[in-house]
Order: structure tokens, then sequence, then C-alpha cells
């Protein structure tokens, strides 16, 4: 991956340390982004191989909605409980443990003799990888200061999005293979079992707190003093208002659906084959991965020019673009799979805009003991319910109505009114990131008058 620029400002006893001295940071990131490219890779595989796995195992369209909606409703119980498991034990424990190890379940499901059998063990699969997306990004916050943290989420997104996107069609070509969708699943979950011991033999974690410039410069223990997880921290979310906000902005973005439904909606409604239409991952990669690195600089960049307003409208822009795209893209017929795919790659890079942003917004809003729970509401449960809500109903309401419909409603007007409601986040967003540095700058100023 690609190594980022230092915090620029200097340490000083007034303001503390900056975070260039978490050392072998980048490596770090590079070793989280792999986990999250392994996981990434296996939770797609169905989706992408669903035409094969629909005539293997006799189901219907309406099979891939359960499928997904069941992979992220068990997240909305699974991701808490990974956070709980992490505070309780150790985030590198948890993340051996669940996003690597766990990857057995993954060949367990290669296996499956019919539909039931893949669900049970496609469910557990993503239990597993639920712990992915809140204890990796609260990590990268504890790597990365608030300088850098959408350039080093940018990248890791952003790589993750590439690779899968080369990786998209040989997927497809498994097509090709008798029963290649089990071939796939028996060696994705093979080598996630290898990243587990990976990340056993060589990750370190940071600390929380560890890139704060307020605590940057203390020992670990004074920094995690605040660290504890209690019932009534974890509730103390539900009064940020722009933590509130966000969610339900989370709980409204219907471009969560082209990822599912993409692949399948040029094969059922144009008439693509899966090969064929399998090679759009690969646009849709590489623009998901530039909107990533364009989402880091520009939320960077809009942090520095204009904490109140810039990240906010970055975010809104983003909206208001993938709708665009997503009509053009999904309402009118063209006959070259390549127009569909220079279409995919606009919607990927302004879906990739996203996590750029909004990852860090979140980090921006809580202190540093409660982003784990904090990204456990935002992508374990609100973002999982949103997945398992628009695949499943899609699913259904695609047998009745047609695919052209339905993207119509989720990815056009739905997106529009999602960025209409972020209008509401303007005001309290400003409030809650200075709330969260007076915090910081208390806790820098009782520590130094703590008597040794």
């Amino acid at each position: 991956m690609t190594e980022l620029s230092k915090d620029a400002a200097p340490p000083g006893p007034a303001t503390g340390s900056t975070p260039e001295q978490v050392k072998g940071r980048n490596g770090q990131l590079a070793l989280l982004g792999g986990t999250m490219l392994v996981d990434n890779t296996e939770a797609s595989l169905v989706s992408s191989l669903f035409p094969l796995i629909k005539q293997s195992l006799g189901v219907s369209l309406g099979a891939l909605g359960i499928l997904t909606a069941a992979s992220k409703i068990v997240g909305v119980f699974a991701g808490p409980f990974w956070v709980w498991a992490a505070h309780r034990s150790s985030r590198k424990r948890v993340l051996v443990v669940a996003t690597g190890l766990w990857g057995v379940w993954g060949v367990a499901a290669g296996f499956s003799q019919n539909f039931t059998q893949l669900l049970i063990f496609y469910t557990i699969l993503a239990a597993g990888y639920a712990a992915g997306g809140p204890i990796i990004t609260e990590v990268i916050g504890d790597l990365f200061g608030s300088s850098s943290r959408g350039r080093a989420v940018g990248i890791v997104y952003g790589t993750v999005s590439l690779v899968s996107a080369v990786i998209g069609p040989l997927k497809g070509q498994l097509a090709g293979v008798d029963e290649g969708w089990r071939w796939g699943l028996w060696g994705i979950g093979a080598f996630n079992v290898l990243l587990g011991i990976a990340l056993l033999i060589w990750f370190r974690d940071p600390g929380r707190g560890a890139a704060e410039q307020q605590l940057a410069d203390l020992d670990q223990a004074t920094r995690e003093a605040h660290s504890k997880l209690t019932w009534a921290k974890a509730f103390s979310l539900l009064k940020i208002r722009s933590l509130m906000i966000l969610i339900i902005s989370r709980l409204l973005s219907g471009h969560l659906l082209v990822i599912t439904f993409g692949v399948v909606f040029l094969v059922d409604v144009h008439g693509f084959s899966t090969q064929k239409a399998a090679l759009v991952t690969l646009p849709f990669g590489v623009g998901y991965f530039l909107g990533t690195l364009l989402g880091g600089a520009a939320s960077d960049w809009a942090s520095r020019r204009s904490p109140r307003y810039g990240p906010v409208a970055v975010l809104q822009a983003a909206q208001f673009a993938f709708a665009v795209f997503a009509f053009f893209g999904s309402q009118f017929h063209y006959d070259s799979i390549l127009v569909y795919g220079a279409f995919f790659a606009l919607l990927g890079a302004s879906q990739g805009i996203n996590p750029s942003v909004n990852r860090p917004m979140v980090m921006a809003i809580t202190p540093p003991e409660l982003r784990g729970a904090a990204f456990a509401l935002y992508v374990s449960i609100a973002e999982a319910i949103a997945w398992a809500g628009y695949s499943l109903g899609a699913g259904f309401l695609a047998d009745a109505v047609g695919l052209r419909v339905v993207f119509l409603w989720v990815l056009v007007v739905l997106m529009v009114i999602n960025g209409l409601f972020l209008s509401l986040l303007y005001r309290p967003y400003a409030v809650d990131t200075a709330r969260v540095q007076r915090e910081l700058d208390a806790r820098r100023r009782a520590a130094l008058t703590q008597p040794r």
C-alpha cells in the first residue's frame, strides 16, 4: 500500500505529540487491508456466482436476497458482540479468530448439498466477518491522526475494491468450471485461514487513542484509562445527533444494492452471459478505488478548509452523483457491455467516496474508546439492516416487477432523498466534533497534572 505522509503538526507539551509516533502504521494498514480484502472476496463470491448456485441447487432469484439478508442480519448481533469481546480480551485476538481462522466456515459452505446447508454455513461465515468492519476501522483511527484518516481509509477501502475488481472477472471464469462456485469458496476459505495466522504473527495493536494529538505522547495505560466500555457509555452514543443522522442516512443508502444485484441485473434484464456480465466488476472496482482516493483527499482537504461544512458537503454531493449515474446506467438499454462498464465505473467512483468521508466523520464525533461501538452501530447494525432489507426486498420484488423498476426506486429516487436528508447534518456535526476535542484536551490536562 502507498506510504502516507506524516502529520505535519509538531509535538509540544501543550498540544501533545503527533500521530507519527505510531510506528509501522503503514505496514499494519496493509495487513488490515489484506484481511478486509479476503473477507470481502469470500462474502461477494456468492453474489458473483449466484447464477451458478441458482442452477446447481435449483433455487429462485429470491434465494440471493435471502442469503444476503441473512448474512447482514446476523451481523446486527455479531458485530456488537465482537466489539464487546475486543474490549474484554483484545482486538488482535478477535481479528485473528473472527476474520481469519473463521474461514473454515467458507470451506464448509463449499460442500453444501442444498440451499439450507449453504444458508447455514454462509450465515455463520458472515457472523465472523461482522467483526472486521467496526474493529478494523477503529484500529485505523488509532493508527492515523485526523489530518490523514481520510486518506488512510481511502487507501484501504480503495485497494480492497481494486484488487477485488481484478479478482471479479476471475471469479466469473469459474462459471466455466463444473461446480465452480464450490472451488471458489474452498480456495478463499483456505486462504483466509492462512491470513489469520499472519495476523497472529505480525499484527501489532497500537492501543486506543495512540494517534490523537492530545494523547499520543502519553503512555498506553494513561491513554486507555477511559477505554473500559460500559452500557452507559454505549448508550451515550445515541445522544450524539450527528451519529444518529449518519445512521439514518446509512439506512437510506440504496447504493448498497448494486454490489449484490449488479451482475444479476445485467444477466436477467439485459441478457448478458454471467462471464460477460462479471466483467463490469473490474471497472466498478477501479472506479471505487479512484473514488476512495478522491474522497479521502477531499475529506482531509474539506476538514482543513471548512470543518463545519466541508465533509458534509462532500458526502452529500456523492449521493446526488450516484443517483444521476444510476439513472442513466440502469434505465436505458445499451447493446455493448463496454457502456455498462463505463457506468459501473462512475457508480463505483461515487460510491467509493462514501467510506473515505463517513468513517473519518464517525471518528471525529466519538472519543477513542467508543469508536468500535459507534462503528458497530453504523456498520454492523445500520448498514447490515439496510443491506439486508434492500437485498431481501429487491430479490422478491424483482420476481414480481423486475430489477429495472427496483433499481429506479432504490438506486435513483432513494439516493436523492438520502442526499437531501444529509442537509440536517451541517449544524450538529460542528458541535459534536468540537465536543470531542474539548474532551481530549481535558484528558490531557488531567494526565499532565496527575501526581506521578
